[in-house]
């Protein structure tokens, strides 16, 4: 990661040209203070031998940083030979300490850890020398200034140092904490993608069961409509074939007509989802009496209805699921019972509606009846899906030779329109 704060980036720029810079003026005060502090020509000597070593130097660091950015043992070496140039430059002349200043700068950038203190103390003894006025320090007042100076500078180098270190950790902590948003956002952004994909197909899959349940739900409208008007229309016609009676025949064609139109209505309103036709004339309860009082009327069985509990309008989809499981049960009835009487009682209680249809027919054994599968009919597994459809239950009890009774219970939902 780059790093674009404005301070490292003068720091940067600083570790770049600064070296050259505090050489510059080092040379520079020593020529103009060359006589003031009485520089010999030994001193001379040593300054044009050392300058250009310096320079030399510092131009092989720069390769050697742009290779090395971290400390090596090449460092280290460069390190010491650096201090030992400035050192000896600032014994010819204190000003050369402009140039020796520059170890404090780089110990923590061209050290390892454990040797950057050691390196800073070099450094210091360097400073401090310079500080009292070059070296060596003559007499023991001199030697005290400089071990007082000293101690000086390393106190200032140790709490510059500290705060440099925690400023280090503070940024490298920033920087990990930022990559690891960084990655975080990367994963989240992953996440998110995938989540779109899965609610993508999550979509389809939605779609596609919505598909099948409506090609289901039409089937067995089909099948409870179409399929047991036509039964009827059969046994009206089956009826007029079989009797010499004119008037007989007329009320049985005539019966087979309205249950014609009836099946055609409700094929129509089955396509478009919408309420049977005997729920559009009233509710319930008088769709329920209308539809038991027909069929007693097709089958010529006894057919009684009974309402139970305070009546309450019912939602579309409650009421028209009930009276579907109703006309399933008594065409049931009316194909495989024999039945010499049949009961349909609707019970309100409280937050549920039951619907029991009981015959005194010939009864079966439920257990023996195979599940059906495909579209080979609908009869009690079409019921017990239209019951659960709305969170209701449906239940069958039966015996051989003592009748058949169908309960379906499902919440009592109302109709707030």
């Amino acid at each position: 990661m780059t790093d674009t704060h404005p301070l490292h980036q003068y720091r940067a720029s600083f570790d770049t040209w600064g070296p050259w810079a505090l050489l510059g003026v080092g040379v520079v005060a020593t020529a103009l203070s060359a006589r003031a502090v009485g520089m010999d020509r030994h001193g001379v000597i040593v300054c044009a031998v050392l300058v250009p070593a310096a320079v030399a130097l510092q131009l092989y660091w720069g390769r050697v940083r742009r290779k090395r950015p971290d400390p090596s043992r090449t460092g280290v070496c460069l390190y010491l030979l650096r201090w030992a140039i400035a050192f000896v430059l600032t014994w010819a002349n204190p000003f050369f300490a402009f140039y020796a200043v520059t170890g404090y700068y780089t110990a923590a950038r061209d050290l390892p850890n454990r040797l950057v203190m050691p390196g800073l103390f070099l450094t210091a003894i360097t400073m401090a020398g310079s500080e009292i006025g070059g070296w060596p320090p003559h007499g023991w007042i001199l030697w005290l200034g400089f071990f007082l100076v000293l101690a000086v500078n390393m106190g200032l180098v140790s709490v510059f140092t500290r705060y440099a270190l925690q400023e280090q950790t503070r940024s490298r902590v920033q920087a990990e904490t930022i990559d690891a948003l960084e990655r975080t956002n990367t994963a989240l952004q992953q996440a998110l993608d995938e989540n779109a994909a899965l609610h993508a197909q999550l979509l389809v899959q939605a779609r596609e069961a919505g598909v099948a349940d409506e090609r289901r739900r039409l089937a067995a409208e089909i099948h409870d409509t179409l399929a047991q008007g036509l039964t009827g229309i059969i046994a009206q016609l089956q009826v007029v074939a079989n009797t010499p009676d004119e008037a007989v025949a007329r009320e049985h064609v005539a019966r087979a007509m309205d249950l014609a139109r009836e099946s055609l209505g409700e094929a129509r309103r089955s396509v478009h989802n919408l309420a049977p036709v005997a729920l559009e004339r009233a509710g319930l309860p008088e769709a329920l009496k209308t539809t038991v009082a027909e069929w007693g009327g097709r089958t010529g069985v006894r057919a009684d209805f009974t309402v139970t509990g305070t009546a309450e309008p019912l939602h579309d989809e409650v009421s028209a699921t009930l009276l579907r499981i109703a006309q399933e049960a008594l065409s049931n009835a009316a194909r495989h019972a024999a039945a010499s009487r049949v009961g349909v009682t609707l019970s309100f209680m409280g937050d549920e509606v039951s619907l029991d249809i009981r015959d005194d027919g010939r009864g079966f054994d439920p257990l023996a009846v195979p599940a059906r599968t495909g579209s080979g009919g609908f009869g009690l597994e079409g019921m017990r899906a239209r019951a659960a459809r709305i969170a209701g239950s449906l239940t069958v009890e039966s015996e051989p030779g003592h009748g058949t009774a169908v309960s379906a219970r499902v919440p009592l939902v109302r109709d707030d329109r």
